[in-house]
């Protein structure tokens, strides 16, 4: 590492070369290495290299230093509400660092994320627990012949793109035994995220379950479309699209990116239902509190703004 100089010591150093002491000599008395002299006359000498001015070497030294970015230290006022935000709400590193800039205390995601690296106990928080897995997409046939009238993705109106409002994509989350489930719905250009918990996944209850749930926007722009799967518990699509003035969408098979919000929601919301979670040992309070977090959660798709507050003002 690059010895810092003090004025003293270039001081020293000048008045040295100017009585033509060899530099050997001149580190002994100064108390540095020869080499590190040697970097001094090659750094801050003037132009031609052949004269040592300490005031100018002081000077160009000052300018260096002023130029290098040095990380600087995150208070740990601002460090403790970072990971109280992670452990408390399960928001990602750039959404809590968003979230703190806009309230004036600057703290990057990288930093959150070697903090949580430094403290494993902190991974179970993290969306995807400190693990990334990458998948090669390969389309497959779609042979969904068990729903009738099957309207295809490809027919879905192009604007429907994700940035139109109203869009919604559809799915289930299966809790154990493959009884209960999570009917979860996501308009896709605002993330708002609606949840509702069976003791079913009988086609009938969930065609019921959809058609309460987006109700209350029949026959306004904030309902345009649904997407979803090939699963058959949409099998009575053509009955909950007729009771709310829209029109089902289905992707192709094993092709889970065309419907991405919803793999998303999903993603978050078994942050809170692992895996093997019977749903029918869960309270509706329990789901409802994972929805208002998830909508309350700060989204870089919107600025960083919450899904409540930007759907919302839609009306």
């Amino acid at each position: 590492m690059y010895h810092q100089l003090t004025s003293e010591q270039r001081s020293q150093i000048s008045a040295l070369l100017q009585s033509k002491t060899p530099k050997k000599e001149i580190a002994k008395i100064v108390g540095i290495s020869q080499s590190t002299i040697s970097r001094e006359l090659k750094r801050n000498s003037c132009r031609n290299g052949r004269h040592y001015s300490w005031q100018k070497a002081q000077e160009m030294a000052m300018e260096r230093r002023e130029r290098i970015c040095l990380n600087r230290l995150i208070p740990q006022s601002v460090m403790k509400k970072a990971i109280d935000l992670l452990t408390d709400r399960q928001w990602s590193p750039e959404q809590i660092s968003a979230h703190l800039k806009a309230t004036g205390e600057n703290i990057s995601h990288e930093t959150i994320y070697a903090y949580i690296r430094r403290h494993p106990e902190l991974h179970i928080h993290c969306r995807h627990k400190m693990k990334y897995r990458h998948h090669i997409k390969q389309p497959k046939a779609t042979k969904a012949t068990n729903i009738p009238n099957r309207v295809s993705i490809h027919e879905r109106p192009p604007e429907a793109n994700g940035c139109r409002f109203g869009d919604w994509e559809l799915d289930l989350i299966v809790g154990a035994g493959q009884k209960s489930c999570l009917v979860t719905l996501v308009e896709r250009s605002k993330s708002y995220v609606l949840i509702k918990r069976l003791e079913t996944k009988h086609h009938s209850a969930v065609k019921q379950a959809i058609i309460q749930m987006l109700f209350p926007f029949r026959k306004t722009h904030a309902l345009k479309t649904i997407t979803t799967d090939n699963g058959t518990e949409f099998y009575d699509h053509q009955e909950f699209a007729k009771a709310l003035c829209t029109t089902v969408y289905f992707a192709d098979s094993y092709a889970s990116w065309q419907k991405s919000a919803i793999e998303n929601a999903n993603k978050l919301i078994r942050q809170y239902f692992p895996k093997g979670t019977d749903f029918r040992l869960v309270s509706d309070d329990e789901v409802m509190t994972v929805q208002r977090k998830l909508n309350k959660r700060p989204r870089e798709k919107i600025n960083f703004s919450t899904p409540l507050k930007e759907f919302y003002a839609m009306f």
